[in-house]
């Protein structure tokens, strides 16, 4: 592990800034910034009982010794400030300039993460700075390093709270690094999350290192010299060779998935021989294997076919000194530097580039870094979910590389089809694919892609799109939402012609042309819903989300509903004869109990089940078969020998159920009412409301419904969901 290193100041920081940094201005700028640090953070301190102001310094000073730009460093500086300080981006942007106050929001949380629940806010925060991080890359650089430095201090924390953000750093932060070919600094982003994830784990790997330090580090010089004698022989000019130990986690992940010991693992022992030319490397290998020899298939070359982050070496593992297995590395000096530092060293700013732009820089790594090209997108089809997930299932897990026919490197998740493969390459060639060939033979689609297959996707333009089988057949979320998009915009189109066709149905009562709506007036009364155009209006009403009757008052001025939340509330009280006068006296409940014709059935008051949900039966002391939802808290621990198989008529329908939901709103004036209103247009009906109001400007509502089926409830919590202030509904357990 890293040694303990004395605190870094701005002194510090502008002494390795300006060995790249010349020009005035750009010192200039990193001095206002940390004077605003200095500012803004004034009184603060961190759980270590520093002022807070050092981390902001530390961060700063790990971007200047990665030649950052002087936006970037002045952006580490004040990259706390906007979200812990009063400080608004406007102001940032007057002192510091807008590129600044840009890459400093792109790192900042969002600001209503306190109304969230864990999870949502979770995805919001992920979702927020993945779209940021897309759109310039400056944001991730300096987001690495505010985690690296917060992983380093994270010993302070509450265990929990140490859990939750090593987890995050081993999910996101370093393979972030990884695929950034940032590999000094995701190791220890790696080492870091497994100290605090997997304690003994890593304290037993680092003892057994450093038993036999002094061992390895005997054989590595042993073998150091050797090699050194080799070139020396044979005339190898200006070259540098290192010895190194895998880092921690790489060791921990050898022995946990691969079930192996730490004897067992070949490549502990490593060489890395750095040379001038490519010529050099080959020269290099072609002497290393004359020499030892080499263990079969363990040979890579990704100077040939370089990594998806840019990474080229390489790679060879020998019988070398006393019958020890030793693997060797060799790449040019500045392929070296690269496989350090990454896209950091590929791109390091260059203050004398006349050319150099932050777009163009931006530019220049989306079309050199494919997958990055890709994060964009997956981060907008997201939607409501956390796009991490899809992240980490095609991006991060990344580890098949597939040519296309022209030579171009494309690198899939292990499992992967060429339908994965067609999609990637662009989402027309994915929907038109008719068949695909593999290595000059036909192979079906659902044919597993291998290391090193060239790929040629056969299309067609007069092909209808794709099956819904290919759902199924496609491996990464890339390609199954691409596929999905496809079926929707189709199904969305015929539900739009409904919908319309509905609306104007309405019209002709009142002979009114169509003509005399439009986007404006449809935004004008629906955007608070997310319905911004007459096609998103027709969509809703198609969908049986907005009648369009209700539709039609709302855009005349008729609304259903013009109740305050007083008045709302008074109108769905929780009065019992008011519900029972709702409430269906229909005592069949569609429900199939195996075995049995008739059967004493009672649906659970604690899960409130409704049809369509997946239900199982509970057999009862008294009350016959009690139906509970699946994974009702009331039956995790019950006795497992009552349970009864059963489950919905598929041809029963007329009854009602009741269900309750809770929905988490920022509160407004008269935001019952409007929910009210929105349920009102659905085929959902109010038995109850409740709500109330926390000091936080939280807005709690409870509403106790009456729906057919699942469906029908669906629909309603999809209509309140377009309400920007809601962020949160879901069923609740009694």
């Amino acid at each position: 592990m890293r040694e303990v290193e004395a605190p870094k100041t701005i002194d510090d920081i502008l002494k390795v800034a300006s060995e790249y940094l010349h020009e005035e201005k750009n010192i200039n700028l990193i001095r206002k910034a940390y004077d605003i640090a200095m500012e803004k953070h004034q009184g603060q301190m961190r759980r270590s009982g520093e002022p807070y102001v050092q981390h902001p310094l530390e961060v700063a000073y790990l971007l200047a010794t990665l030649h950052t730009g002087p936006s970037t460093i002045a952006a580490g500086l004040v990259h706390d400030v906007l979200e812990d300080t009063d400080m608004a981006k406007e102001e940032m942007a007057e002192r510091l300039g807008k590129d600044v106050a840009d890459i400093v929001d792109g790192v900042t949380k969002i600001s209503k993460l306190k109304y969230m629940t864990m999870e949502r806010a979770l995805a919001s925060d992920h979702q927020k700075i993945l779209l940021a991080m897309a759109k310039d890359i400056r944001v991730v650089l300096v987001k690495l390093v505010d985690r690296l430095h917060n992983m380093r201090t994270l010993e302070y924390l509450a265990q929990d709270k140490r859990q939750k953000i090593a987890k995050e750093t081993l999910d996101l932060y370093a393979p972030l690094a990884h695929r950034l070919g940032m590999y000094r600094l995701k190791a220890e982003l790696e080492d870091l999350s497994l100290k605090y994830l997997s304690p003994t784990e890593y304290e037993d790997i680092a003892h057994a290192i450093h038993a036999k330090k002094s061992e390895r580090e005997e054989d590595i010089n042993q073998m150091i010299k050797k090699m050194q004698a080799i070139l020396d022989e044979h005339q190898v000019k200006n070259y540098d060779i290192k010895g190194r130990i895998k880092n921690i986690y790489s060791i921990y992940k050898k022995i946990s998935v691969k079930g192996k010991t730490i004897d067992d693992i070949y490549d502990l022992l490593a060489l890395r021989v750095i040379v001038e030319t490519v010529e050099d490397c080959y020269r290099v290998l072609g002497l290393v294997h004359a020499e030892w020899t080499p263990l079969p298939m363990r040979f890579k070359d990704y100077i040939a076919v370089p990594k998806s982050n840019l990474y080229q070496s390489l790679h060879t593992t020998v019988v070398g000194y006393e019958g020890k297995i030793f693997e060797i590395q060799i790449r040019t000096y500045e392929m070296d530097e690269i496989a350090e530092l990454g896209v950091a060293a590929h791109w390091a700013y260059k203050e004398n580039n006349p050319g150099y732009t932050p777009e163009k820089e931006q530019l220049e790594i989306v079309n050199k870094l494919k997958w990055y090209r890709d994060l964009l997108t997956y981060v907008e089809m997201s939607q409501n979910s956390d796009p991490l997930d899809s992240i980490i299932e095609d991006i991060f897990s990344a580890n098949v590389y597939i040519f296309t026919p022209k030579g171009d490197v494309i690198d899939l998740p292990t499992g992967s089809t060429p339908l994965d493969f067609a999609y990637r390459i662009h989402t027309e060639i994915g929907n038109k694919t008719v068949g695909a060939i593999v290595n000059g033979r036909i192979v079906p689609l659902n044919y597993k892609l291998k290391t090193g297959d060239v790929v040629n996707i056969k299309t067609n333009k007069n092909s209808p799109g794709p099956s819904p089988e290919w759902v199924k057949i496609a491996k990464t979320s890339h390609a199954r939402n691409k596929i999905k998009s496809f079926f929707n915009k189709m199904q969305r189109d015929s539900i739009v012609a409904f919908g319309k066709e509905e609306f104007e149905k309405q019209l002709k009562l009142i002979n009114l042309p169509l003509t005399h709506f439009d986007d404006k007036i449809v935004n004008e009364f629906f955007g608070r819903n997310n319905i911004t155009t007459l096609e998103d209006l027709f969509y809703e009403i198609g969908k049986g989300i907005i009648s369009a009757k209700s539709a039609l008052n709302r855009l005349l001025g008729n609304s259903d509903v013009k109740l305050d939340d007083e008045a709302a509330l008074k109108m769905y009280s929780e009065a019992e004869e008011k519900r029972a006068s709702r409430r269906a006296h229909n005592n069949a409940y569609g429900i199939v109990v195996e075995g049995l014709d008739k059967a004493q059935l009672r649906l659970g008051n604690c899960c409130q089940p409704v049809y369509g949900d997946p239900i199982t039966g509970y057999i009862s002391k008294g009350s016959g078969i009690i139906v509970h939802r699946e994974g009702c808290p009331n039956i995790n621990n019950a006795d497992q020998e009552r349970f009864i198989n059963i489950y919905w008529d598929h041809n029963f329908s007329g009854r009602v159920y009741e269900s309750t939901i809770r929905i988490n709103a920022i509160d407004r004036p008269n935001l019952v009412a409007e929910m009210i209103n929105i349920i009102n247009t659905t085929k959902g009906s109010i038995i109850s409301v409740s709500s109330s109001k926390n000091k936080v400007g939280e807005c709690i509502t409870k509403f106790k419904l009456q729906v057919g089926n699942t469906d029908e409830l669906n629909r309603v919590i999809v209509a309140l969901s377009k309400l920007s202030e809601i962020y949160n509904i879901e069923r609740i357990f009694k």
